[in-house]
């Protein structure tokens, strides 16, 4: 088995100045001008910076299993990700798009249940698209450590009024569930993606009813699929662990009949996590472009943040969300899922900002 990654690092500003020697990550905003191969096929992991000026040259010294594999991720690192189909709206992934975290449950960690009223949450969904936010994700159970299951049921009606609400106004909605009902029932209602934390490992009905719904699905790395999907998380090498397993998921779904371009990969940042855990991943999280989809990041307000802090609470984690939406942003991601959905589009916007002047400015 070959156990080889490739991390897109040395971003350059203003590629046209550099012609052959940068190239586009994923159809973002972004080039990069090296490649750090991490080869963990022997005893020990070997790292090599690679200009990519000299890749071809590295490739043809190096054996045949090992060249097929990095052209492998390396087309998936450069090939551009098809824009999502959400209903009549279009979300391009071709600049960063913002999506608003909606938790209809009493016992959410990040607000304590006030947006659990539908006339709350009608008014909070519309003030984070009217901010720029381009989807919004609507759960009905909190996934928090120790939260309780909630029967599909009670899910269903927690998340089923708002939906209907928002689809009308032509907000584009993604369903934040683990559970098949939940999903056929949002989408009939107007949901347009399926956000799942479990990857569609909780419910042995969910791949075929996601499959069936035909809309984008993200999948997410927990090292539980049970109830809890924070047990276990024992990692010899988080970031690559981590890749082997979303790869691995990924195949099974696009071999299910879910088209790779309607799949999306999330780290899964806090789930069975350590905190050492969780800056590896995001310090990696180019590799991650390595699986060819799009990419979605969700750290906002995370208890990593109050261990970073000082201890922060929820309510005073505004600062580190914002810096670690713009760190993953950095790295190429395509959605990144936040509570403050206003304050990260005025970051994202004067980030795209700078972008823009760098890669219009005359060679």
């Amino acid at each position: 088995m070959i156990d080889l990654y490739l991390r897109p690092t040395a971003f350059v500003e203003s590629p046209q100045r550099h012609d052959g020697a940068a190239f586009r990550l994923a159809g973002t905003m972004l080039w990069f001008s090296q490649i750090e191969v991490i080869d963990r096929t022997g005893a020990s992991t070997v790292r090599q910076l690679v200009d990519m000026r000299q890749w071809e040259e590295y490739l043809a010294g190096i054996p045949a299993e090992k060249q097929a594999r990095c052209v492998q991720l390396y087309t998936r690192l450069t090939m551009p990700r098809a824009a999502l189909q959400l209903g009549d709206r279009t979300i391009r992934l071709d600049q960063p798009q913002v999506m608003g975290i909606m938790n209809m449950t009493p016992d959410s960690f990040s607000d304590g249940g006030k947006n659990a009223d539908i006339e709350t949450a009608v008014e909070a969904a519309f003030a984070m698209t009217s901010a720029g936010a381009a989807l919004i994700d609507i759960g009905g159970e909190s996934t928090r450590p120790g939260a309780p299951l909630v029967w599909e049921g009670d899910e269903i009606s927690r998340v089923e009024p708002l939906i209907r609400r928002l689809a009308a106004s032509g907000t584009a909605i993604s369903i934040d569930t683990r559970k098949g009902a939940v999903m056929e029932a949002a989408v009939i209602a107007g949901a347009a993606m399926v956000n799942d934390i479990s990857a569609l490992l909780f419910d042995d009905r969910s791949l075929e009813i996601a499959k069936t719904l035909n809309v984008p699905v993200v999948l997410m790395h927990a090292p539980g699929h049970g109830t809890d999907p924070h047990k276990g998380g024992d990692y010899d090498d988080v970031v690559t662990n981590v890749f082997d397993w979303l790869e691995e998921r990924v195949e099974a779904v696009e071999a299910a009949g879910i088209s790779r371009d309607k799949i999306l990969v999330d780290p899964g940042i806090g789930f069975g996590k350590s905190l050492t855990d969780n800056l590896s991943l995001i310090n990696n999280m180019s590799v991650f472009h390595g699986l060819g989809c799009a990419l979605l990041f969700g750290a906002s307000r995370k208890r990593m943040i109050g261990a970073l802090s000082n201890e922060a609470p929820v309510e005073h984690r505004l600062g580190g969300s914002l810096f670690l939406a713009m760190k993953a942003v950095e790295q190429g991601a395509h959605i990144i899922r936040v509570h403050d959905a206003a304050e990260t589009v005025q970051a994202v916007q004067v980030w795209r900002g700078l972008r823009d002047a760098a890669l219009t400015a005359r060679a």
